[in-house]
């Protein structure tokens, strides 16, 4: 598949994607991507970001990818039953947190513990950090397993965001590029 083929659903994390994050800056760059818009990126509340990503994914016109940071992939991994999964080529999961280990995230509160563990109905690439200060290595390894999700390990990368220097991410997009040609 070739982006100009799909609706790329940009589904940012817990406070938003800012301006020069690397979600942002694809948001700009390529045609067909568009954002998930939350009523409250600062106290998100897991059903009613399930919700919404459900209704982007249904007005899509084309084949959806999801490209999802943080919190965003988690929200994912919850709103897959309740998707449309013939709807959704695939999602690419960046930095997904380990909620369940963090007491410090107010998603906490907001339902998204504990983290699902359902495979995805769709394909799915997990990219992770070997130093994500929200998610060890093994962590994320258990979640690519459960998902069924191919992992991708970054290396040290830090949280994968603009603050660790990932702000335009070219080897981001190329595994984008990687993924969409194996849907």
């Amino acid at each position: 598949m070739k982006t100009a083929e799909v609706d790329l659903l940009i589904v940012p994390g817990w406070e938003n994607s800012g301006p020069d994050h690397w979600q942002s800056r694809w948001e700009r760059r390529l045609k067909t991507a568009r954002r998930v818009e939350q009523a409250d990126w600062a106290r998100p509340v897991k059903d009613q970001w399930v919700a919404r990503l459900a209704s982007e994914v249904a007005t899509s016109t084309r084949p959806v990818v999801l490209i999802a940071h943080s919190l965003g992939a988690t929200a994912v991994a919850h709103a897959a039953t309740a998707m449309n999964g013939d709807r959704i080529a695939g999602a690419f999961l960046v930095a997904a947190p380990d909620l369940d280990a963090l007491d410090i995230w107010p998603s906490r509160q907001g339902g998204f513990a504990p983290v699902p563990l359902a495979p995805l109905p769709f394909p799915a690439l997990l990219v992770a950090s070997a130093d994500d200060p929200y998610c060890t290595p093994a962590r994320a390894r258990s979640f690519a397993s459960a998902w069924g999700a191919t992992l991708i390990e970054a290396g040290p990368a830090g949280h994968i965001n603009a603050a660790s220097g990932h702000g335009p991410w070219p080897e981001g997009l190329m595994q984008l590029g990687w993924f969409l040609k194996r849907l």
